[in-house]
């Protein structure tokens, strides 16, 4: 069974199209959208600020999202997928966004649409993805312009195949 729980008197939402895998952790003020997706050993813990995301969002496997106490909640949009093992902290993520396996996007960073976080990428305190865009490295800077088919070849089949994955599971 997941561990779900309310911190502070504030109880996670969760709709019931969402999936959360067995061992993932959903704590505190934490709103989900529909068909939303928290896989194995996720954790999104919000016991510190509020923690928001849209429809079709997948938490992949290791995933952490979190907030800073009393100052930077997390908002995430739709259509986004979190990569497996990444770190979401305190920040906005607005919609069609693919964050990579393995990255960082810390406080007060915001992501805007259409836009792709590689992978291994540490995107630093107050930077601002412009959307369209694709940031890598450490720190992360801008790589390119991000092109239509990598938003219906990456971010929309990424995002809408973990809706399918999530249906295998009873």
């Amino acid at each position: 069974m997941p561990i779900i729980k309310a911190v502070n008197g504030k109880h996670p939402n969760i709709p019931k199209d969402c999936f959360v895998a067995d061992n993932a952790t959903i704590v505190g003020d934490v709103d989900m959208g529909n068909q939303c997706s928290i896989w194995f050993n996720a954790v999104v813990r919000g016991d510190v600020h509020f923690i928001k995301m849209g429809n079709k969002v997948n938490v992949q496997d290791g995933a952490v999202i979190h907030a800073t106490y009393q100052k930077s909640p997390t908002t995430i949009g739709n259509n986004v997928s979190i990569g497996h093992n990444a770190i979401v902290h305190g920040c906005t993520i607005h919609d069609n966004v693919l964050i990579g396996m393995g990255s960082i996007i810390m406080d007060d960073c915001i992501v805007e649409s259409h836009s792709i976080i590689a992978a291994g990428a540490v995107v630093t305190k107050n930077t601002i993805v412009a959307s369209g865009s694709i940031y890598a490295g450490i720190p992360a800077v801008k790589v390119k312009d991000i092109s239509k088919a990598l938003i219906s070849d990456e971010i929309d089949r990424i995002a809408n195949n973990y809706v399918t994955y999530s249906s295998w599971f009873e």
